[in-house]
C-alpha cells in the first residue's frame, strides 16, 4: 500500500513540475501524418533548428525545384511562426537551397520542402534524408498607422537608395 501511495505521490509531483515546465518553455507540436514521417530532432543542444527528413525518394532535376514531403504536421510555439531554411552542407557541397519556407502557426497541413537544385546534375533525395531545418522566430503583429510622413524621414541620408547604395559589399 506505502509503493502504491508513494508512486501515487510521485506521479501527482511529477505532473505539476510538467504542467510548470511547459507554461514557461515553448512547446513545438509535431504529428506524424503516416507511418513514413521522421520526427524532427536537433543534432546538438545549440542547434539553432530542428531537422526535417524527407519522408518520400525524388529527383531533383538539374536547375529546377520539387515539393518534398515530410509527412508531418506540426504546431509552433505562440508568439513564433516555423522558419524552413537550408543545410550548410547540403548548399555548399550540392548547391541546393530551400524556397519558400513560412509556416503561419494557422496552418495545420502537411510541411513541405521545396528543394531548389541550382547544379548542373540532378540530385536524389532519399527517404530519411535531412533536407531542411526548421527554425521557429519570434514574431511581432503591429498595428498598422497610416501617416503622412515617417518618423525616419527626417534625418535619413540614405532616403530610398536601395541595393548597395550604402557602398558595403
Amino acid at each position: 500500500m506505502f509503493d502504491y501511495l508513494r508512486t501515487l505521490f510521485k506521479n501527482y509531483v511529477i505532473g505539476i513540475i510538467q504542467t510548470e515546465i511547459n507554461k514557461n518553455h515553448a512547446v513545438l507540436k509535431v504529428k506524424k501524418m503516416s507511418d513514413n514521417a521522421i520526427i524532427p530532432i536537433k543534432t546538438s543542444s545549440l542547434a539553432a533548428g530542428y531537422d526535417l527528413f524527407a519522408s518520400e525518394s525524388k529527383i531533383v532535376k538539374s536547375r529546377s525545384r520539387e515539393l518534398i514531403s515530410t509527412d508531418i504536421s506540426i504546431e509552433v510555439p505562440n508568439g513564433t511562426y516555423g522558419h524552413i531554411v537550408a543545410r550548410s552542407g547540403l548548399s555548399l557541397k550540392n548547391a541546393i537551397d530551400i524556397g519558400a519556407g513560412t509556416i503561419d502557426a494557422d496552418y495545420t497541413g502537411t510541411v513541405g520542402v521545396i528543394i531548389i537544385n541550382n547544379s548542373n546534375e540532378d540530385f536524389e533525395v532519399e527517404y530519411g534524408m535531412r533536407i531542411a531545418q526548421l527554425i521557429c522566430q519570434k514574431i511581432v503583429y503591429p498595428y498598422i498607422e497610416i501617416v503622412e510622413r515617417r518618423t525616419t524621414d527626417e534625418n535619413n541620408t540614405r532616403r530610398a537608395k536601395g541595393f548597395g547604395s550604402s557602398g558595403i559589399y
